[in-house]
C-alpha cells in the first residue's frame, strides 16, 4: 500500500506526544539561536537530524527497518520531490546567470529605471505582481532574490531586509492568485467559487499590502543609488526577462527555469562570458550549493510524516474543535487548525488539504460563510508558512542570499500583518456581509 493511500484510509489516533520531535526541533534551532543571539550557532541540519531520530525512535508497533522506511516514504513524498527538482534547477540557473553577468545587468537596470525612493516599494510591487500572475511563492522568490541581493549590495540596504521584501510580496500572490495551490485547495475543500473567495480574501489582506507598501516607500527615502552605474547590457538582461515573462504567462516553474538555464548558456557562450566548461562548472556549483537545502527538505518531510503517523496532527484537530460553541469561536478554530497543521507539515497547501474537510464541517455546523472559511484557511496558512524558518520559501530565499533563515524573520512585515488582519477580521466580524 502506498503512503498516500494509507493517509487517506487509515484512521490515526490523536496523540500529544507525537508532537515532541517538533518541540525538540524548535527548541534546538529556534530558541537556542535566539538565546545565544547567533543564528549560525546551531546548524539547522543538525537540529533536524536530532528531531528525526527522536521521531523514528518514539514510533511504536513497527520494526526499526519499517520505521525507517516510513520516514523515507515521507521524505520522498511527490510534493517534496517536486520541490527538490525546483531547488536543483534554481541553483543551476542562479549560478550560471551570475557567471554570465545577468544578475549584475538586471540590478543595474532596476537601479536606473526605479527612482531611489521607490526602490523598496518597486521590489515589493514586482514580487506581488509576479506571484499573483504565476501563483507560486517559490517561483517568485527564485526569480527575484538574486536581483534583490545585488540591489542590497549596491545600495547598502540590509540584506535580510531586502530578501524579506521579496518573500513578503511572494506570499501576496500565493494567498490570492487564482492559480495558486493554496487558493485551489481552500476553495475546493470549502466548496466555493474562486472569484468569491478572492473578493472576501482581498478585503482582508489588501489593507496589509497597502500599509507595507507605504512603509517601504517611506523607508526608501534615505536610499542613495550609486552615482556612477555601469551601462545597461541588455543582452545579459534577456534571461531574467524571459524567466519573468514566461512565469507571468503561466508556464510551469520547472520549464521556466530550464528555459532560463538554456538561454543563459547560449548568451554566455556567444559573448564569451564563459566557455562550455565554465558554463557546466557554474551549473554544477549552483546545484552543489543547494545540497544543504535538499538535505533539510528531506529530513523535514520524513520527520513531519512520522508526526502525522503517530497522531500529532490528529491531536491538534481534536483539541481545537472540542469547545467550539459560536460562529466567532468556529472561525478562530479554523484559523488555529490550519496554523498548527502548517507548523507540523511546513507546507501550506498540505495544511489546507489536511484541515479543509474539518473546517467545512465546523463552518456548516456554526453557520460560517464558506467564502469566509476558505479565506481564513488560505490567509492563516500563508501567514504561518511565511514566518517559519524551515518552510521551503524561507529556506530557498536564505540559500540564494547566503544568510540564515532566522535573520529574515524579523523583517517579514507582510506575512505578519496578514495574520493580524485575519485575526481582526474574525474578532471584528469583517467583512460584515460575509460574517
Amino acid at each position: 500500500m502506498s503512503l498516500q493511500s494509507e493517509k487517506m484510509i487509515k484512521p490515526v489516533k490523536a496523540n500529544f506526544w507525537a508532537l515532541v520531535p517538533l518541540f525538540i526541533f524548535l527548541g534546538i534551532y529556534l530558541i537556542t539561536s535566539l538565546i545565544v543571539k547567533d543564528f549560525y550557532k546551531v546548524p539547522i541540519t543538525v537540529a533536524f537530524v536530532i528531531s528525526s531520530v527522536v521521531a523514528i525512535g518514539m514510533t511504536r508497533g513497527e520494526k526499526l527497518s519499517e520505521r525507517v522506511s516510513r520516514f523515507s516514504a515521507g521524505a520522498s513524498d511527490p510534493n517534496i520531490m517536486l520541490m527538490l527538482w525546483i531547488f536543483i534547477l534554481a541553483g543551476s540557473f542562479a549560478q550560471s546567470a551570475k557567471a554570465m553577468g545577468a544578475i549584475d545587468a538586471t540590478v543595474n537596470l532596476a537601479l536606473q529605471i526605479l527612482p531611489d525612493n521607490l526602490l523598496l516599494g518597486g521590489i515589493f510591487i514586482a514580487a506581488c505582481f509576479i506571484s499573483l500572475s504565476v501563483g507560486t511563492s517559490v517561483g517568485t522568490i527564485v526569480a527575484l532574490t538574486p536581483v534583490a541581493v545585488g540591489i542590497a549590495d549596491k545600495t547598502g540596504v540590509e540584506l535580510p531586509f531586502m530578501v524579506a521584501i521579496v518573500v513578503g510580496g511572494a506570499f501576496f500572490g500565493d494567498n490570492l492568485s487564482f492559480i495558486s495551490d493554496t487558493t485551489i485547495a481552500a476553495t475546493k475543500t470549502q466548496e466555493c467559487q474562486m472569484k468569491d473567495k478572492f473578493k472576501v480574501n482581498s478585503m482582508i489582506v489588501l489593507p496589509a499590502a497597502l500599509f507595507v507598501l507605504i512603509f517601504y516607500i517611506i523607508e526608501g527615502w534615505h536610499i542613495q543609488v550609486p552615482a556612477h552605474l555601469a551601462p545597461i547590457e541588455w543582452i545579459k538582461v534577456i534571461p531574467y526577462l524571459v524567466v519573468l515573462g514566461t512565469a507571468i504567462a503561466g508556464m510551469n516553474v520547472m520549464l521556466v527555469l530550464l528555459l532560463g538555464i538554456g538561454i543563459t548558456g547560449g548568451i554566455g557562450l556567444c559573448n564569451s562570458s564563459f566557455d562550455i566548461f565554465g558554463y557546466f562548472g557554474a551549473m554544477g556549483n549552483g546545484i552543489t550549493g543547494m545540497g544543504e537545502l535538499i538535505v533539510i527538505t528531506l529530513l523535514a518531510g520524513g520527520m513531519l510524516e512520522m508526526i502525522r503517523y503517530n497522531g500529532g496532527i490528529a491531536y491538534i484537530i481534536e483539541r481545537l474543535t472540542r469547545r467550539v460553541n459560536s460562529k466567532r469561536l468556529a472561525e478562530l478554530c479554523i484559523a488555529g487548525l490550519v496554523c498548527l497543521a502548517n507548523l507540523c507539515t511546513a507546507n501550506n497547501t498540505i495544511a489546507i488539504i489536511t484541515t479543509g474537510p474539518i473546517a467545512r464541517n465546523i463552518a456548516g455546523r456554526f453557520g460560517v460563510d464558506k467564502r469566509k472559511s476558505a479565506s481564513i484557511l488560505d490567509t492563516f496558512s500563508c501567514f504561518v508558512q511565511g514566518i517559519i524558518p524551515y518552510g521551503a520559501q524561507m529556506l530557498i530565499a536564505a540559500e540564494l542570499a547566503g544568510i540564515s533563515p532566522l535573520s529574515i524573520i524579523r523583517y517579514l512585515y507582510y506575512p505578519i500583518l496578514i495574520g493580524i488582519c485575519g485575526l481582526l477580521a474574525i474578532l471584528l466580524r469583517y467583512p460584515r456581509h460575509y460574517s
